[in-house]
């Protein structure tokens, strides 16, 4: 994968690989989101930019009762840095999410208060990966999401207003946790595989016909090495 990366790496100006590498050092899964039927475009696209910009990699998307529909001119360009996942099996999305986070070792966290629940400034990240779920703009999270969760957090708030925003939960959750994050000791980066694999992508979304050029690569690879 390194040397297929060093040969695509060729074909975007060396500033935009530097940007690259710079960007992908930084990202990380030990934080996702699990977004569950968010149907207003400007809170989709909203959310996504947050997450780009906080470096967060992975946003997992339940659309089995909405379409999860973006604004370009909200968005920005953020999907296309992200890895998304979408779960759209009718009324089953957030089950097979939350199964699937579950097994790859994420606690589940509903962000909506609840008995046992945690202030957001309290929460404790030494304790694993954690996926946090946010609900629909009108009725927030389903009754399936909040029994299969593991814990509750809690966004302090100090007026007459009950709620936030959609964006502006995801936006204020996401800044507290990945700033206590960064000051922490935990092993929040990317893998080296994840990393590689993250580069890769970023390359081949942006070089034209680069799976042109990586069919070639990939000729001449074996040209050589049958010849050898």
């Amino acid at each position: 994968m390194e040397a297929l990366i060093k040969h695509l790496s060729q074909f975007v100006t060396p500033r935009r690989f530097e940007l690259f590498n710079q960007v992908a050092a930084i990202r990380t899964r030990y934080l996702t989101l699990l977004l569950e039927n968010i149907y207003q475009p400007q809170n989709a696209s909203a959310v996504l930019r947050t997450c780009d910009c906080l470096g967060i990699q992975d946003v997992h998307i339940v659309e089995d009762q909405n379409p999860y529909t973006l604004n370009p001119d909200v968005e920005l360009g953020a999907a296309q840095w992200l890895t998304l996942h979408r779960y759209n099996s009718p009324d089953q999305g957030i089950n097979e999410a939350i199964q699937k986070l579950k097994k790859r070792g994420y606690r589940i966290v509903a962000t909506t208060p609840h008995q046992g629940d945690v202030s957001l400034t309290n929460y404790d990240l030494t304790r694993g990966k954690s996926a946090l779920l946010f609900g629909t703009e009108l009725t927030g999270l389903s009754p399936q999401a909040i029994n299969q969760a593991d814990e509750f957090l809690r966004i302090p708030m100090y007026g007459f207003t009950e709620s936030y925003n959609i964006s502006v939960s995801a936006a204020i959750t996401l800044f507290e946790l990945t700033r206590q994050l960064r000051q922490s000791n935990i092993p929040w980066r990317l893998a080296p595989q994840e990393l590689n694999q993250l580069l890769l992508d970023w390359l081949r979304q942006n070089i034209k016909q680069a799976d042109q050029i990586e069919k070639r690569y990939n000729f001449d690879r074996e040209r050589k090495e049958s010849c050898s």
